[in-house]
């Protein structure tokens, strides 16, 4: 008895193929004016973008003009501000961003480190999803009312109990005396640095958690069978094996920093003078000027000088992003070739 053949998938009078499926992805239609629309749509969504940027930029630099050809560059180091003279400098501004922003990063990181290393290391497993949860909120908390709480809680608790101590202690050290210098009423740079530590510390340790546990368990647990102790296995294993994401968290945490104007505004005294690089003086930020200043400055060069200061956050803000992308290519080029 013959043998029946299964049918054959394609047609013997046009040998096509029978089921669609079966044919190449350039052969099948599947419905082409909707990939056009999402073409479309996803093209016009990038060069929005774009055009909001240069929007942006376009307008900053436009609204900055006035200053710009008066100033020009030297608005960067002038400390003068003086709207009744119309004699204007961002020099105070600039120093106050940059310098909060080093401080919160100074406290932060290590802080955010330690979380993320007890979050994935060192915590039982009854406390860690309590804890987590109590980090992840701590972003949710209004800045305004960080700022709030600054102001009318911290700065007497630091004026009291770390101020004064400090000056007492360091009165006589040529140095580190200037740098504590001036009335210790918990109000100045140093007070807007820890709050905005305080701030950023919950971003930096979720990215630094996320990362952490994305570590391929057999690694961490050869290591251990190795030998190696917890400190060991974070710092040659995990560290080495996240350090792209690392960055990746401390650089959000920085731009959070930077653009941070309520909290900052609050805590930082609003002092549009440079008197001395003390931590405990009064000085002011570029977002806490804008804020405070904007509303009331009249069209003219007042205005201009605000707006300039508002370009030269934009672009602090794109230098170090471009560092942190250059970083970040930089090490993966290295982790390529050492593979």
């Amino acid at each position: 008895m013959a043998a029946t053949l299964p049918a054959s998938p394609y047609d013997n009078k046009n040998m096509e193929r029978s089921d669609p499926m079966d044919r190449p992805p350039e052969e099948r239609r599947s419905s082409p004016w909707i990939d056009k629309v999402f073409s479309a749509a996803a093209h016009g969504a990038a060069l929005l973008t774009l055009a909001l940027l240069v929007g942006i930029i376009g307008s900053l630099v436009a609204g900055a003009w006035p200053a710009i050809s008066k100033y020009g560059l030297s608005f960067l180091w002038r400390s003068e501000w003086d709207p009744v003279q119309e004699n204007f400098g961002g020099l105070v501004m600039i120093y106050g961003t940059l310098m909060t922003s080093f401080i919160a990063l100074l406290i932060a990181v290590p802080v955010s480190f330690g979380v993320a290393l007890f979050l994935t290391e060192l915590s039982p497993n009854w406390l860690r999803r309590p804890l987590g949860v109590a980090v992840e909120l701590l972003a949710a908390v209004p800045s305004i009312v960080y700022g709030m709480w600054g102001l009318l809680v911290f700065s007497p608790v630091l004026s009291t109990y770390v101020q004064q101590p400090l000056q007492k202690l360091l009165v006589n050290v040529p140095v580190l005396r200037e740098l504590v210098s001036g009335a210790p009423v918990g109000i100045g740079i140093l007070s807007a640095g820890i709050i905005l530590a305080i701030m950023i510390i919950p971003f930096i340790a979720s990215v630094m958690r996320d990362v952490f546990e994305i570590t391929p368990a057999m690694l961490k647990e050869s290591a251990y069978a190795l030998g190696s102790t917890t400190w060991e296995v974070v710092f040659k294993i995990v560290l080495p094996y996240t350090k792209t994401g690392v960055i990746g968290g401390i650089m959000l945490g920085l731009g959070r920093a930077i653009g941070e104007t309520m909290a900052v505004t609050f805590v930082i005294g609003n002092f549009n003078q440079l008197n001395s690089l003390s931590l405990f003086e009064a000085a002011n930020s570029i977002t806490s000027a804008l804020a405070n200043e904007f509303a009331e400055a009249g069209e003219g060069l007042h205005q201009a000088s605000l707006i300039y200061l508002g370009l030269v956050l934009f672009f602090i803000t794109f230098v170090i992003l471009s560092l942190s992308k250059l970083l970040l290519a930089r090490l993966r080029k290295n982790e390529g070739s050492r593979s």
